[in-house]
């Protein structure tokens, strides 16, 4: 796959053209009031795995509407019981679900807790699912796929339900007695890194354990360039949506807007490590560094903050970002997983 997009130094300078909307953080205040009035109702039912060196629960806690979500909760094994370790919160790729209870253990394998979210309506991809969307959109016209459930409204769209999943999935995380509730660090791939994104944006002054966060070719950024580039993978169902609904162009996008990673990386305030593909047909470069560099950027003056954040945030927040330059959408892999290894062990010694 060829370079596409713009050269890196001006991937570099890249920022969004998209604005914010003018209720942007009144939506997802009351959203958020509204979904942590329910009771998270979270268990952790010990499972076999096969494995000596781990131990593994099965977890379920109510997402948005009370839904069951379920995940997996992997831990060192023979924890002493005083342990309290960091946890890494791990959210699936699109398509994806949380695979099977031994598939993916690499950081409890390092020495972590382990949460590895399942993505409701979805698990039919590389990594199995179990978690059903039970929400009455979900059954609307739309394009195959996830990225056109319920977008006739932003209180009915798909990601919705699934950013208020993967904030509670922090809390519920925080709930098992070996996991440090003041040490939570967020991190996925491709959607998994645009709902690292989101729940970011919306942790301030309403999950102050997370610490950092670690998008990968994130997905779910700067919608309107992402749909006119991507030449594969999910964006071309809004694409291929707006080809028969002619008519819709302008609500489809406004809806979109509320959900665009570029909006709620702005008032993220933990460290970041981000990492992009050069050659990414699917997440455009430029959409990636529209996020990167629009991150932890947003200036809340005093007596001006919105229900749930910190008045007189810093205006910019340390962040970096690995640039692979001869990748496509798998980006770095295991070299970038070492490289957020070391990362997190950096992180948790200063």
């Amino acid at each position: 796959m060829p370079l596409s997009d713009l050269p890196l130094p001006l991937l570099s300078a890249y920022t969004s053209a998209v604005q914010e909307p003018e209720d942007f953080r009144n939506f997802w205040d009351s959203t958020l009031r509204e979904e942590r009035a329910r009771p998270l109702d979270v268990t952790f039912e010990p499972v076999e795995n096969h494995l000596q060196v781990i131990d593994t629960f099965d977890v379920t806690f109510a997402g948005f509407g009370g839904a069951p979500i379920k995940a997996w909760l992997h831990l060192p094994a023979n924890l002493p019981a005083e342990a309290a370790l960091p946890a890494v919160v791990q959210y699936a790729g699109y398509s994806g679900g949380r695979g099977l209870v031994n598939q993916d253990t690499r950081w409890a394998q390092a020495g972590y807790a382990h949460l590895l979210m399942d993505t409701r309506g979805q698990g039919y991809g590389v990594h199995a699912g179990d978690t059903a969307d039970p929400h009455p959109s979900a059954g609307e016209v739309a394009y195959a796929g996830q990225m056109t459930r319920g977008i006739s409204s932003k209180e009915t769209y798909y990601y919705r339900r699934v950013f208020v999943d993967a904030f509670r999935a922090v809390e519920a995380v925080q709930a098992h007695p070996a996991v440090d509730a003041s040490r939570i660090i967020l991190s996925g791939g491709s959607q998994g890194g645009g709902m690292t994104l989101a729940v970011a944006g919306l942790a301030p002054g309403r999950l102050p354990g997370v610490i950092a966060a670690m998008p990968d070719v994130p997905f779910l950024q700067d919608f309107p360039r992402s749909v006119d580039l991507a030449g594969r993978g999910p964006y071309p169902e809004v694409a291929a949506f707006l080809a028969r609904h002619r008519d819709r162009e302008e609500q489809v996008l406004a809806v979109l807007n509320y959900f665009d990673g570029v909006h709620l990386a702005k008032y993220a305030e933990v460290p970041a490590l981000f990492s992009v593909a050069l050659m990414d047909d699917i997440c455009p470069p430029s959409t990636v560094f529209a996020a990167y560099n629009a991150y932890g950027t947003a200036s809340v003056q005093p007596g001006a903050a919105p229900e749930g954040t910190s008045a007189g945030a810093a205006t910019e927040t340390a962040k970096d970002i690995e640039v692979y330059r001869y990748n496509n959408h798998e980006g770095g892999q295991e070299h970038q997983w070492i490289k957020q290894l070391c990362y997190v062990r950096n992180l948790l010694a200063s």
